[in-house]
């Protein structure tokens, strides 16, 4: 945790006008939920409607769900203890509004402005932080939950739904309120972008980064590296400093990922530092020409966002566009996966191999807390690589769609990974289940589900119901 306890002024904040909401206001939310689920017909599937998603599982479109939008709120900021008080459908982005004012942020940020805290502790979330501070859920005090039963329950980590929350992706419920842990800022972030031409050695340095918390001597807070190809990647070692020289601008003409390239030293504001990957999704804006000088220029700059892009993928999917423009059939490849540290080598190569997607993202994660979380049950004492990647591969004549994903998800097994499941899944039910605790989660639904008012969550991560 970073070695400060000062409150800097971290510059202006959001003028979204759900910063703040009185308690009363929250129990009358929740009050006028449980009366829209009570008035769902028994046997009637429910779901959320949500005006954005993060998700790469597209099914057709559906009208109706339950109205979650008085749900956005951060309620409460408290300096002293380090706590917030968030509602479930609150994005990251107004949460780093209201904290970093108070010279706070949460543990982990995940990398896009509308992730919320309900869909990060349902799902998964990780970035640069996760060395140290391990996956958001991991900094949850406590849960409000609308079940599938219909009923709100409260629970703390000692209770059985809070452990089996994480990776039911609003197949037991959903987060109406968090309270969560921050940690102090400074108001600069130095980045150090350290090159490597052999994955052996960066995975080296990685492990010996997170053991340390240190690089050649000098604290690192934030770790994850980008391989631009077998033979060309970097680590970006990052600390928090009370001044920079100067600072850099990633959120119009310049791009931050072509940075990493061009650059050893860089220096970012704090809340810069956050969201730097969402300007341009990453690296993927360039597959809809935003990173073409010309196009930069045109591109109003409140729209180089990621969830701009995601929409504009939403309606490629449902029209076909890039379909009928391709000359191959193309197979997206969305993913996420944990990998060992040690195994992170081979697995490099196998996906350059047969693959061949890149850039590719790397971002080093250990849990924090080592009762685990058994739907998604990583081994407290190994450290994991996340990959990702996120981009679309030409089949082969005669090649099946998915057999890119398939063979990833193989890989990953083999070498004692974990696939996220934000995305497109093909593992057989049986495997599902050996891979997510079946049995564990089976028991939670027939706890908090009983009369499966809520997709299973094979029915929804592989089947897309």
């Amino acid at each position: 945790m970073p070695r400060t306890d000062d409150r800097p002024n971290v510059g202006p904040v959001s003028s979204h006008p759900a910063q703040a909401a009185p308690v009363g206001a929250h129990s009358e939310a929740v009050a006028a939920l449980r009366q829209q689920y009570s008035a769902i017909p028994a046997g009637s599937p429910v779901r959320l409607a949500k005006p954005t998603s993060n998700l790469f599982r597209f099914r057709q479109d559906q009208t109706g769900g339950l109205d979650v939008a008085r749900f956005d709120r951060v309620l409460s900021v408290d300096p002293e203890a380090r706590t917030a008080q968030v509602q479930g459908m609150t994005t990251y982005e107004h949460l780093v509004d209201a904290t970093l004012p108070h010279g706070l942020m949460p543990l982990v940020v995940p990398q896009l402005k509308t992730i919320t805290l309900g869909g990060a502790v349902a799902g998964l979330g990780i970035e640069a932080s996760s060395f140290r501070n391990g996956l958001p859920h991991e900094s949850v005090r406590e849960l409000e939950v609308l079940t599938g039963d219909g009923e709100v329950v409260v629970v703390k980590p000692e209770d059985p739904l809070f452990r089996g929350f994480p990776n039911s992706y609003g197949t037991l419920g959903y987060a109406l309120r968090l309270e969560i842990e921050l940690e102090p800022v400074k108001p600069f972030v130095r980045l150090r972008h350290v090159p490597f031409g052999d994955a052996r050695e960066c995975a080296e340095v990685i492990a010996g980064v997170c053991a340390d918390g240190a690089y050649q001597g000098e604290r690192v807070d934030f770790i994850d590296g980008t391989v631009f190809g077998g033979t060309e990647m970097y680590l970006t070692l990052a600390d928090f400093v009370d001044e920079a020289p100067r600072t850099s601008d990633y959120t119009g003409d310049g791009i931050y990922y072509r940075s990493i390239q061009a650059r050893r030293t860089d220096y970012l504001t704090v809340r810069d530092y956050i969201w730097r990957w969402d300007t341009d999704w990453f690296w993927c804006s360039r597959a809809f020409g935003a990173q073409q000088p010309l196009v930069r220029k045109l591109w109003p700059k409140r729209y180089l966002r990621s969830d701009v892009y995601r929409k504009i993928v939403a309606f490629d999917r449902r029209h076909g566009v890039s379909d009928r423009l391709n000359k191959a059939v193309q197979e997206p490849v969305i993913q996420d996966v944990e990998i060992p540290v040690d195994k992170l080598p081979e697995f490099l190569d196998f996906f350059e191999r047969e693959i061949g997607i890149s850039p590719v993202w790397l971002c080093p994660v250990r849990l924090r807390d080592r009762t685990g979380w058994p739907l998604y049950p990583m081994d407290a004492d190994t450290l994991y690589v996340n990959v990702g990647f996120w981009s679309t591969v030409s089949l082969r004549p005669g090649e099946e769609m998915g057999s890119r994903n398939r063979s990833i998800e193989a890989k990953v097994s083999e070498l004692g990974g974990h696939k996220s499941l934000y995305s497109d899944s093909y593992y057989e039910e049986s495997d599902f289940w050996q891979h997510y605790n079946g049995e564990a989660y089976l028991a939670l639904k027939g706890r908090y589900d009983k009369g499966s008012r809520l997709p299973g969550l094979y029915a929804k991560c592989v089947l897309r119901r």
